[in-house]
């Protein structure tokens, strides 16, 4: 692996949320504030997924006040503490550009009727447990002859009916 790779593979989350364009998510966002950390809810539809490892980011986009706002968060950031599934959308585009010209109620995406609201993750990278390696020490099996084997082997199989029949 390249010394990039394996970089940025240590960067990676191990469990990242399921994204899908037009679902409604709230996002945790740790924000830090002079020497005090809060964390901070940031909750909108999912207009945009881009990017893949590090890189892939996700635009949340939401009505404050009357103004539209996005604010885009990297998936494998350590500021995103979680992101929760509040809505599925139904969306036939990669990208729902379309919803910044829109206002109130048709800003919105069409649920899924009878979608279950589970948050689902990914795994992308599974924690290596290393196991500790036995190494085999050389067995000295005896070798028996195959007439001796055959013949022992009716033997129990009387044994074993025997006590069946008392």
């Amino acid at each position: 692996m390249d010394i990039i790779k394996s970089i940025e593979h240590e960067q990676l989350k191990s469990k990242i949320p399921e994204l899908k364009v037009g679902n409604t998510v709230r996002v945790h966002v740790r924000i830090k504030e002079g020497n005090k950390e809060r964390i901070q809810v940031f909750e909108g539809i999912i207009i945009k997924v881009q990017g893949g490892g590090v890189n892939k980011t996700f635009t949340v986009r939401r009505i404050s006040y009357g103004v539209g706002v996005e604010k885009t968060f990297l998936v494998h950031s350590p500021l995103v503490e979680k992101v929760e599934l509040v809505r599925v959308g139904k969306a036939r585009r990669a990208k729902l550009y379309y919803l910044r010209d829109r206002v109130g109620k048709a800003a919105k995406t069409k649920e899924r009727i009878g979608a279950r609201i589970e948050d689902k993750e990914i795994t992308v990278k599974e924690d290596l447990v290393e196991e500790p390696e036995v190494e085999e020490a050389p067995v000295a099996e005896e070798v028996k002859p195959v007439a001796e084997e055959t013949a022992q082997a009716p033997a129990k199989e009387e044994k074993k009916e025997e006590p069946k029949a008392e």
